[in-house]
């Protein structure tokens, strides 16, 4: 009998048709996240679950399933922290992710944060856009100039040294960083507590993986102590950064912008920030290039066979 697989949101066709090919197939046809009662009921019906961002499987959700059925929750991304692992193992279910995947990828839209917000790209189209340009002139629009910069990347896991890789050797940049322990890197990097590196740079770039204790990371301190021309940039998970007090520190000039990928409330986006023209503003595109999409789909599915079949689980969480 075939194992009963249900994806939270389709995925790219080639995936969907891989895992249509092995399993017995339900997909959602929302965009939207899976609901608290969605979760419940879907531990109760199904073999396996792919989940996807911002479904909600909770401690509140596995407790309520009571003795599910399901024993695998296959994580679509590298990011969990939309599920309770530690309450899905209590409930006897295993969870993977998609790590590697999404590396570059998601280092790419770092740097392209980077870039737009520190030569206002996102302020000057949206002039040209309106109209309103008149033409060039010697000080017109004057930013950040990246090369040669200090750049602090706070989680120097596997996508924080793909951006410090891209600093680094595309375009000179000095690398300070942040994380619980060292890291052997293949590039001059300097490991500093978080108030020194934040002091020292001119570009900070947060990589964090969103979990319990990362929630407020940054926060009213980490922006006090940065320089008031250095710009953030959040693609870790918008609950990283405590965003009042984000919206704070650039209303006050604490810092000159921000390149936000991520939001603490996702979808939702402040007013404040919607209307500032030194914040460049993306919908979570992160990992979106098909081909990235087909790479993470095809992890997941890696799980889901393991599972069927017995075997260890590729890529293991908790």
């Amino acid at each position: 009998m075939l194992m009963k697989l249900l994806i939270s949101r389709r995925l790219p066709d080639s995936v969907m048709a891989d895992a249509e090919d092995r399993f017995h197939v339900t997909c959602r046809t929302t965009t939207l996240p899976m609901d608290h009662a969605e979760c419940v009921a879907a531990l109760h019906a199904y073999d396996v679950i792919l989940p996807t961002l911002g479904d909600a499987f909770t401690a509140r959700a596995f407790a309520e399933a009571g003795e599910p059925r399901c024993k695998l929750l296959a994580n679509f991304g590298v990011g969990y922290n939309h599920i309770d692992v530690a309450a899905a193992q209590a409930a006897g279910i295993a969870v993977t992710n998609t790590p590697g995947a999404v590396t570059d990828a998601t280092a790419d839209i770092a740097m392209t944060l980077i870039l737009m917000t520190a030569r206002r790209a996102g302020e000057g189209e949206r002039l040209v856009r309106s109209g309103q340009w008149t033409g060039w002139h010697p000080t017109q629009m004057l930013g950040l100039h990246v090369t040669g910069k200090t750049v602090c990347v706070i989680g120097m896991g596997r996508i924080g040294q793909a951006i410090a890789r891209r600093c680094h050797f595309g375009f000179g940049c000095r690398i300070v960083y942040v994380n619980r322990s060292a890291k052997a890197v293949d590039f001059p990097a300097e490991q500093m507590d978080m108030a020194d590196a934040l002091g020292q740079a001119d570009i900070v770039v947060l990589a964090t993986p969103g979990a319990a204790d990362t929630h407020h990371l940054i926060g009213a301190e980490a922006f006090a102590a940065m320089q008031p021309h250095a710009i953030f940039v959040n693609i870790s998970r918008g609950d990283v950064v405590d965003e009042a007090a984000l919206i704070t520190a650039l209303q006050q000039g604490a810092l000159a912008g921000a390149g936000l990928d991520v939001y603490e409330f996702e979808p939702r986006v402040p007013d404040a920030l919607l209307g500032m023209e030194n914040v460049c503003l993306l919908p979570h595109l992160g990992t979106a290039a098909l081909e990235v999409r087909e790479s993470m789909g095809r992890m997941a599915l890696d799980n889901v066979i393991a599972q069927s079949e017995g075997r260890a689980l590729p890529n293991p969480v908790g």
